[in-house]
């Protein structure tokens, strides 16, 4: 494990949003989904992909909380731009499980 200093955990923006449109990706090489995440008036829309189908539908994920990274620069996956990280953790099969709050927060608000 490599150590990083208190100023590098803090450039990373960790912030909360709520999924607000989920499309299918049939580009992708792998089963993903188009998310829509609204991060609150500060940050504002962003879109990401994410290989979550194994363990979430369509529907689950409508108005679900997700934490994620939002000043990553632009990523281009196929023919989609990705302007955020929805964060996970490997469930038993190895399949993604996403970072959400256990609670309502407000939209933008920042993990510390």
């Amino acid at each position: 494990m490599n150590e990083i200093s208190w100023n590098d955990f803090e450039k990373v923006e960790l912030r909360v949003g709520t999924i607000t449109e989920v499309k299918d990706f049939p580009e992708a090489r792998k089963p993903a989904y188009k998310l829509t995440v609204d991060f609150g008036k500060e940050i504002g829309i962003k879109k990401s992909s994410a290989q979550i189908t194994d363990n979430y539908t369509k529907k689950a994920l409508l108005g679900k909380q997700v934490l994620a990274v939002v000043n990553f620069p632009t990523k281009q996956i196929g023919p989609f731009m990705s302007k955020c990280l929805v964060t996970g953790l490997p469930d038993s099969n190895g399949k993604v499980i996403l970072v959400s709050p256990d609670q309502k927060v407000k939209n933008g608000e920042r993990l510390f």
